[in-house]
């Protein structure tokens, strides 16, 4: 077997592993486990402290703050703190500051700003045993924080239980976006690992954990919502996962939009990987194959396609005849042309543009991981 052949087959086949074979394998294994019944509420209640890191307008900050309190948790037990992020200053602090109540308390972020230092400010003033970690912008159902308290309280070995985030497209009868359907398996994919042992990362948008286990985060943290839960596992807890607690976004996302959030969020595993590096050890990470076929293995697929496309295009130019790179040439010029047809654009081209941007996306994050480029919020 030639270079071009080796090349091809293993990058090829880490594309596929990575993007297809390892969520199938997950979801097979989980499958075999026995299934575990939905925990009861634990008596008496724990309670609750919803941190919400923010910079953005009042109105919007006000709405997040009544669906929080229009929770079905008891309203006794449930409060809310809303950190506002020291880099946009002191007129939004002043306006969020009249939605201060007996329940909500709205506060300064750290110095230096960025959601760690806010959400590190946010829990100091926490008085809940359960801290509940949302965003701005989504919107929580009326049993998402009882369902996170369940699944916290229902296995002592956990310290930290992710929610699902659900997007506009996840709604009955409506059509799902490429992003929307790569959520879709992602939840899947999180459910199934979480029954294994524990999930990769939660969304920042709906997790819980017990205040017992809180360690402040390191000033500059991109992705609170994987580095807190890996340093959980590493410390010998599990992370949990329930799909019965449900955040959902009101946004809508495009291509572009979404390229946005992936830079961060990708540029957030380098920076995982350099400031928690034990991580990469498999004596101590016990989900350690887990973290490098979800997180690691896809931060290389701009770099496996290009292996891929490059020692493809070698093998073909190598070993086909005229005849067989002639009929490629007009395969791929009828593959382009039909693009051009109305429905087939209107299906493809979607998909296409979400490929790319996610792959511009994991290129400009490596380029920041490079560099130790961390100030990506």
């Amino acid at each position: 077997m030639s270079a071009g052949w080796v090349v091809l087959l293993t990058c090829g086949g880490l594309l596929a592993w990575g993007w297809f074979g390892y969520p199938l394998l997950m979801l097979v294994l989980a499958r075999l486990l026995p299934r575990r019944r939905t925990p009861p509420p634990p008596v008496p209640l724990p309670t609750v402290t919803v941190v919400v890191a923010t910079r953005e307008s009042r109105s919007a900050v006000s709405e997040r703050v009544t669906n929080l309190l229009e929770s079905d948790y008891p309203p006794a037990l449930l409060n809310v703190v809303v950190c506002v992020d020291a880099s946009v200053g002191a007129p939004l602090r002043a306006e969020l500051g009249t939605l201060a109540g007996a329940r909500v308390t709205v506060i300064d972020g750290d110095p230096g700003g960025g959601k760690a230092s806010s959400v590190n400010a946010g829990v100091r003033s926490a008085t809940g045993e359960v801290l509940v970690f949302t965003d701005t912008q989504q919107r929580f159902e009326p049993g998402a924080v009882m369902a996170l308290v369940a699944a916290l309280a229902a296995d002592p070995r956990v310290t930290v239980v992710g929610g699902a985030l659900y997007l506009p497209g996840d709604r009955p009868g409506a059509r799902r976006s490429p992003v929307e359907w790569y959520w879709a398996a992602e939840r899947a994919l999180r459910s199934a690992e979480a029954r294994l042992h524990s999930t990769i990362g939660v969304s920042g948008s709906i997790y819980a954990m017990w205040r017992r286990a809180w360690v402040p985060m390191r000033t500059g943290l991109i992705l609170d919502d994987v580095f807190v839960p890996m340093q959980q596992v590493m410390d010998g807890h599990r992370v949990a996962y329930t799909l019965h607690a449900r955040a959902w976004d009101a946004r809508r996302t495009d291509a572009a939009g979404e390229k946005v959030r992936k830079v961060r969020t990708l540029t957030g595993n380098f920076q995982l990987v350099a400031w928690l590096p034990a991580l990469l050890l498999p004596v101590r990470n016990p989900v350690w194959f887990q973290l490098v076929n979800h997180k690691l293995l896809r931060l290389a697929s701009p770099w496996l396609a290009a292996g891929a496309a490059v020692s493809g295009a070698a093998v073909l130019a190598a070993s086909a005849s005229p005849a067989m790179l002639q009929a490629g040439f007009y395969s791929v010029a009828a593959g382009l042309g039909a693009c051009l047809l109305p429905p087939v654009r209107r299906r493809v081209m979607p998909l296409v543009s979400w490929v790319i941007s996610l792959n511009a996306a994991l290129v400009k994050a490596s380029l920041n991981g490079l560099r130790g480029q961390w100030d990506v919020w």
